[in-house]
């Protein structure tokens, strides 16, 4: 495995599965299946740039707190850096270069401008107060001024954060620069530039994916039996558009649990109540209550891991029943499960492919942002749909031609043409 100069920042578990050697792994076997110079693996398997920041914050009591915030910058060779920022207590060094890596990986894929960058601090949004999160976030903004702009890196949401963070960010950027630059971020409010559709995006874009595998088996939505791990905004989002579209949604968890119903969970009825009950779906009245591990078991059509990384592992994954399991979140299935559900004839749709929807939207959104033209929400989902279904159709010509299964053609067309463009541009000096 190519070796990594970043520094483990905490002592892993026994069980523990670093994402950064785990996306390394991914890295080098694409590049093994195209046969790659070992020096271009070289310049991919490392970050071009990785900065951590202090971040003092004065807390509601009065009391200091310093915090951690990184931002990784894995590969601009096609364009500008682009990547999310989330608020997690997990988040690492280690992490959030490990998904900046995929993100590169993910852009080139469908076939949009941008390479990866990543972000994140290390903190639990639900202990602090809004006023706390503006503070965290300008600062965190203005310690990065430097390094984003519109054409430089542009920062988006993830878990954690959202449409108010990204406003933060983009009026703290624009406050420093002197105007309004609606560019520098996307995920914002339409007020202040955001393109419609983007909060629906990465759900709509697993909905797509998850449509065209059924289809090529000679099935549709309509009946399919899905779980959900995850109802946050990309888990949500997933389960009302498959819920509209005639699939049976039979059960969705949160971290503190889930719900399952035989008969199909009325989705948008849970929508409301996860919202007047701290994004929980527990205590939901019409379901019976069930643990992640068990929806994770659940007998199905569809599973979608929707939450965090290493959720299906060699010790869960012989319990793994669904047909089809799309990757909404980033990393949920470790190589190990991965090759594990392939020789059981289980369909893995990879993240960098089922879960691109939210990049390409931000891709829109910055083209709106850039040209100060924007679209109506039908026109946002047309081309969200065209990209999706062109990127799916090539990763199942990829994976035919080569007789490869679906994640490692994934990763030779997105690897591929980073590579290509790498030679092509050459290195400097």
């Amino acid at each position: 495995m190519v070796s990594s100069s970043l520094p483990r920042l905490e002592a892993p578990s026994p069980a523990y599965i670093c994402p950064y050697d785990q996306a390394c792994s991914y890295l080098e076997e694409a590049a093994k299946e195209l046969k790659l110079n070992q020096g271009f693996v070289e310049v991919l398997s490392h970050p071009r740039k990785v900065v951590t920041v202090s971040i003092p914050v004065k807390r509601d009591n009065g009391e200091v707190q310093v915090l951690a915030g990184h931002r990784v910058q894995h590969c601009d060779v096609l364009g500008p850096y682009k990547g999310g920022i989330r608020y997690h207590p997990a988040v690492t060094l280690r992490e959030v270069s490990a998904l900046a890596m995929l993100m590169t990986w993910k852009c080139a894929l469908v076939g949009i401008p941008y390479g990866g960058a990543k972000g994140g601090i290390a903190l639990d949004p639900k202990f602090y107060s809004v006023g706390e999160l503006e503070r965290i976030t300008r600062r965190y903004t203005s310690e990065l001024i430097k390094d984003i702009g519109p054409s430089i890196d542009i920062p988006a949401p993830d878990m954690g954060t959202s449409a108010r963070e990204m406003a933060w960010m983009m009026d703290t950027y624009s406050v420093n620069v002197g105007h309004a630059v609606p560019g520098v971020v996307t995920g914002k409010p339409i007020s202040v530039g955001g393109s419609r559709g983007r909060e629906m995006a990465t759900g709509r874009g697993t909905m797509f994916i998850v449509r065209e595998a059924l289809a090529d088996k000679g099935e549709s939505l309509v009946g399919a039996r899905v779980a959900i791990q995850g109802f946050g905004n990309v888990g949500s989002a997933a389960a009302l558009l498959l819920h509209e579209a005639g699939a049976k949604v039979i059960a969705v968890s949160t971290g503190s649990g889930g719900v399952f119903s035989e008969a199909g969970l009325d989705i948008p009825a849970l929508k409301v109540y996860a919202a007047n009950n701290r994004r929980s779906v527990v205590g939901f009245g019409q379901a019976i209550p069930i643990s992640n591990a068990e929806l994770l078991s659940l007998p199905c059509d569809v599973l979608i891991p929707a939450a965090l990384e290493n959720q299906i592992t060699e010790d869960n994954v012989n319990q793994v029943q669904a047909r089809i399991v799309a990757e909404a979140a980033n990393g949920p299935v470790t190589l190990a499960a991965n090759q594990a559900l392939e020789a059981r004839g289980v369909t893995v749709l990879p993240d960098i492919l089922a879960n691109a929807g939210g990049v390409v939207v931000s891709y829109l959104e910055w083209v709106q942002g850039l040209s100060y033209v924007f679209w109506d929400e039908e026109r946002v989902n047309k081309e969200l749909e065209s990209l999706m279904v062109q990127a799916y159709r090539q990763v199942i010509q990829q994976s035919k031609i080569r007789q490869i299964p679906l994640r490692l053609a994934a990763y030779t067309l997105g690897v591929g043409r980073v590579a290509q463009a790498l030679g092509d541009r050459g290195l400097y000096p």
